[in-house]
């Protein structure tokens, strides 16, 4: 089955891996996040590397906090660029018990410039 085809405008859809299992316990190790995005760092869109890519998350799978929680964003794009890479991280979230959000990355409204 194809999958239908997404508009160039459509936003961006990303998953957020909480730091937290089903049960609310707290993740361990500390920085599972950092280890989770440096092992996928490889992933990255096609010449975007460059000289110091090796020091740099992909931006695809990058930690952040979410209220005190270290958290993992995972871009869908991940699984057009490399299968497999997506489905580790599905599978690393699924095999630790951890939460997992569904969210999309919407444009900021616009500004408005009247002084008032």
């Amino acid at each position: 089955m194809a999958d239908p085809i997404k508009p160039a405008n459509a936003p961006a859809k990303e998953f957020i891996i909480l730091g937290k299992t089903s049960d609310g316990r707290q993740f361990r190790p500390s920085d599972w996040a950092e280890r989770l995005c440096g092992v996928m760092s490889c992933f990255r869109p096609e010449g975007s590397g460059g000289r110091n890519a090796h020091l740099k998350y992909s931006p695809y799978v990058l930690p952040t906090h979410i209220d005190g929680v270290r958290s993992v964003v995972v871009n869908e794009a991940l699984r057009e660029l490399e299968p497999l890479a997506y489905h580790f991280v599905v599978n690393f979230a699924k095999d630790n018990d951890l939460q997992v959000i569904e969210a999309c990355v919407l444009p900021d409204p616009p500004k408005d410039n009247k002084a008032g």
